[in-house]
């Protein structure tokens, strides 16, 4: 296996294309991750979610870091790596052009508000008013890729190893 560092370009295009990661958060010197639905444009990704753990931490420290990979096998896989700042798009005039992007964006994929709704029954509640729009805008981004390496693997099983 070869691995590589991927480009800025590389790593945009597979936000881009992706849209489904996780969102590392960190609250009193404890992390927490959960995956998270997305839309990248412009340097910032897109969310929509309730209110819960998640969005209480990141409130309380809005440094977060989100991880993407694209897995085709073993040996052939990307991963992109985001650290950024919360911000959260509140119904208000400030941030209404945000809001509208956020949701024309997110609005491309299908049912992307399901897993915000969804949570809220899991929780016990069906509060819609309690859902909401962020951003996090992307501070770093790197990534890395690995392909197969035709002469350092000889064998038969289906990743290029021995059978």
């Amino acid at each position: 296996m070869v691995i590589t560092e991927m480009s800025k370009q590389e790593c945009r295009d597979l936000l881009t294309r992706l849209g489904f990661g996780r969102l590392a958060t960190s609250h009193k010197r404890q992390p927490y991750v959960v995956p998270i639905y997305f839309a990248y444009d412009g340097g910032r990704l897109y969310g929509f979610t309730t209110l819960g753990r998640k969005v209480q931490w990141m409130r309380a420290n809005p440094r977060v870091c989100v991880e993407v990979d694209e897995v085709a096998d073993p040996l052939t896989w990307s991963s992109v790596v985001v650290l950024g700042k919360y911000e959260e798009l509140p119904d208000t005039a400030k941030h209404k052009k945000l809001r509208l992007r956020a949701q024309a964006l997110l609005g491309k994929r299908a049912r992307w508000s399901r897993t915000a709704h969804a949570s809220n029954q899991v929780r016990g509640t069906r509060q819609r008013s309690n859902a909401l729009f962020y951003c996090i805008h992307v501070n770093e981004i790197s990534g890395r890729k690995a392909a197969k390496d035709p002469t350092e693997w000889g064998g038969n099983d289906e990743y290029g190893g021995e059978a």
